[in-house]
């Protein structure tokens, strides 16, 4: 349920967001790392975001949980949330080129 729930906040980042974004190249880059760097290194990867706390201890619970995924979950995930990227950079890139057509 958990994992469901996580899915969905991703599916409507990427995709319900002002129509002439772009996906920033910086948040493909931390899922990667949340999907693969062990906690220490994600920890670190964090820092550069000056979080709180609080924020930090619970983004770190909910990589406890996919922490527990197997590689191949894992693979499966980056490549649902690569194809994702791919389609609401495209979708956002015609938008940007083409207005009226948005």
């Amino acid at each position: 349920m958990r994992l469901s729930v996580t899915a969905l906040l991703v599916i409507l980042a990427l995709c319900y967001y002002e129509a002439n974004a772009i996906v920033c190249p910086a948040f493909a880059v931390d899922l990667t790392e949340f999907i693969y760097f062990p906690d220490l290194l994600y920890r670190l990867s964090l820092a550069k975001y000056n979080a709180p706390p609080e924020a930090v201890a619970a983004k770190m619970e909910v990589k406890q949980c996919t922490d527990r995924f197997s590689v191949k979950n894992r693979l499966i995930i980056t490549n649902v949330l690569g194809k994702i990227l791919l389609n609401c950079t495209v979708t956002d890139v015609k938008a940007v080129l083409n207005p009226s057509s948005a």
